[in-house]
């Protein structure tokens, strides 16, 4: 079990949060997720503060890669899967969503104070399993003869991650359960393409794919449960809200074919994929 950790004496290495904003800024993309697993398989010996409110870094940004260059998405060029590069560069694409979702999930731990212990323990989960993905990933591209780093990448995730920073609320409406949960309907489309490569390393990636869908389901779920956690807590309506705040932030719409399958699995209901479908603002009445 976690400890509780006591702020006038706890050391920047020894509680957990303060442990997960500190590897948020780590630069090393290498080092940053063998420490992030590391975090995880040690957290029975680290001390948590869930009421201590952290001050955000300086800058209150993740540490990237120095060699990396980050560009708009309308610059980030797509090629086709059937040449070594144009694969390449798709695997790069998603090694570099999975090292902004280890991101995403340290600064889901570090950030928002006065949650249930249970909810600093799913993140940190989180975290470990989207480090483990950036490895496998990262692994791949190397096997193919190219790197992290290679080629331009954008910061669409971070974006909404920074604007939701000030609200645990719209953080879990608008990032597991909007933004990563694209990933449940994109990667089926991934994998049918590369299948049609058949080449070894295409089917590689559709290995690797395999694991991280199954996981992401579980992540997706985790943002359904803390949404409709924090929704009830403040006496609101999960599902009438939701329209609301994907206006108010203007977040994307999931582009169809939704994968409802893995959707119901990760806890949506038949009344919230009706939205997600149609984009009713009023979404009907209809059984979930």
């Amino acid at each position: 079990m976690i400890q509780a950790c006591q702020t006038h004496t706890a050391t920047e290495a020894a509680c957990l949060r303060q442990r997960a904003r500190q590897l948020l800024q780590w630069q090393d993309p290498t080092a940053k997720a063998e420490a992030v697993l590391q975090l995880h398989a040690n957290q029975a010996q680290m001390r948590l503060d869930v009421q201590q409110a952290l001050a955000a870094p300086e800058p209150d940004e993740p540490g990237m890669p120095p060699g990396l260059r980050l560009a708009p998405h309308t610059e980030v060029a797509r090629r086709s899967p059937a040449t070594l590069q144009g694969r390449a560069v798709l695997v790069h694409a998603i090694v570099h969503i999975e090292y902004n979702a280890i991101h995403l999930a340290l600064d889901a731990v570090w950030r928002f104070a006065g949650m249930p212990a249970s909810y600093y323990g799913d993140w940190l989960k989180i975290a470990a399993e989207e480090a483990r993905h950036f490895q496998l990933l990262r692994a791949q591209l190397q096997a193919m003869g190219f790197d992290y780093g290679d080629f331009p990448a954008h910061q669409g995730l971070w974006a909404m991650c920074s604007k939701t920073r000030h609200d645990i609320l719209a953080r879990m409406a608008l990032v597991p359960r909007t933004l990563e949960a694209r990933g449940l309907d994109a990667t089926p489309l991934i994998q049918h393409k590369l299948r049609q490569v058949d080449t070894e390393d295409a089917h590689a990636i559709c290995a690797v794919l395999d694991i991280i869908l199954r996981e992401e389901v579980g992540h997706v779920a985790i943002g359904n449960y803390w949404y409709r956690w924090l929704c009830h807590q403040r006496g609101l309506d999960a599902v009438a809200l939701y329209p609301q705040l994907v206006a108010q932030y203007e977040a994307p719409r999931p582009k169809p074919p939704l994968n409802l399958d893995a959707r119901r699995a990760a806890g949506f209901t038949e009344q919230e994929l009706h939205y997600l479908q149609w984009g009713s603002e009023n979404p009907p009445d209809v059984a979930g």
